[in-house]
């Protein structure tokens, strides 16, 4: 039990860090694109760190699935991004990372390319810990 919490705590702190280091360079991507005029008003600033936390934790949670044995893998990946993708759309609708301004088509457009951005930090993610579980059998072999 001590090692789930452990184990959740970090997931879901990895998950904020990297919802927070994404938001920081979308911010400096959007501040160079707009030539240094991008501005917020009314605690929009505030609301999408909110949001960012809330992602995080979208995402972070969720993991908890990982350590569920007797579900498969395809179940788990379903469960953990269906929460987490679930989550972040609600929360970028609500602070605006969709755009009041975009088309419909240009809002699917956006959604689907932020949701790849989710699947592929998921999988390289999955690779880590493949990789790690290699390395962990190998070394169980070797001290037979």
């Amino acid at each position: 039990m001590r090692n789930t919490l452990k184990d959740l705590f970090m997931s879901i702190l990895a998950s904020i860090g990297m919802a927070m280091t994404i938001f920081c360079l979308a911010g400096i991507v959007f501040d160079i694109g707009f030539k240094g005029t991008f501005t917020l008003e009314n605690y929009q600033f505030t609301k999408m760190v909110i949001g960012c936390l809330l992602v995080g934790l979208g995402f972070g949670v969720p993991t908890i699935v990982y350590r569920k044995e007797n579900l498969p893998m395809p179940i788990k990946v379903i469960i953990h991004m269906g929460i987490g993708c679930a989550i972040y759309t609600a929360v970028a609708y609500a602070v605006g990372w969709f755009g009041g301004s975009a088309t419909p088509v240009q809002g699917l457009i956006i959604g689907a390319i932020q949701i790849a951005v989710a699947f592929i930090i998921w999988f390289f993610f999955m690779l880590h810990y493949r990789a790690e579980a290699k390395r962990m059998n190998e070394k169980i072999q070797s001290m037979k």
